[in-house]
């Protein structure tokens, strides 16, 4: 028994070290992202910085709930571990809502009626677009070769805008599935805690 337990115990960090190692490179590619942006950040605005700003944040998390693990571990202390496995399950739950939400995204953005970042001007400002008089045609109204070319026929609002609403018009839904999952993981340490006590109240 005590072998199997040491044998998990080896596992357990080895897995969390690379949850770890994870973070960090989270950390870094948005640092990386926030130091060179301004290099890319013709065509997308302030938008670039933003998401690293959450690469960063997300990153810090990981890395401060794999010390959480790496800790509870170390201590064998069954209340932060707990709390662990409570964080990463829910983790698990956010990522695959996350996914349902983005693929549910991706099949709306066409009905977004936007163009560029923050505008269609952005195309015109785009070194990879390479063409400082046109936009693409996905950005017309009724999508034709060569459309892109007539202000007239496209859409001007930008997608940044369009996302934030489409977003707040959600993010009811989010914020109640986010309380819900921050209830459950209180809950399920409280619990654990209150029976830890109990265990060594009786021993």
């Amino acid at each position: 028994t005590m072998c199997t337990c040491c044998s998990f115990k080896c596992w357990f960090i080895f897995f969390n070290s690379l949850f770890l190692a994870s973070g960090i490179a989270l950390i870094a590619i948005g640092a990386l992202q926030y130091s060179t942006y301004t290099q890319i950040g013709t065509f997308a605005g302030s938008s670039l910085s933003r998401i690293a700003v959450v690469l960063i944040v997300v990153g810090v998390a990981i890395v401060l709930i794999s010390l959480l693990g790496h800790v509870g571990a170390f201590l064998d202390n069954s209340s932060m571990l707990a709390c662990f496995i409570c964080i990463l399950i829910v983790i698990i739950l956010l990522e695959v809502f996350s996914g349902a939400a983005f693929y549910i995204f991706l099949r709306r953005v066409r009905h977004f009626r936007c163009c560029g970042a923050d505008s269609y001007a952005d195309w015109y400002k785009s070194k990879s677009w390479g063409n400082p008089k046109a936009v693409p045609d996905s950005c017309c109204a009724v999508k034709r070769e060569g459309c892109g070319q007539d202000k007239r026929k496209i859409h001007t609002k930008g997608c940044i805008t369009a996302i934030k609403i489409f977003l707040l018009r959600n993010l009811v839904w989010v914020g109640a599935v986010c309380i819900a999952l921050g209830i459950v993981l209180v809950g399920v340490c409280l619990c654990m805690n209150i029976k830890r006590k109990k265990y060594e109240h009786l021993n």
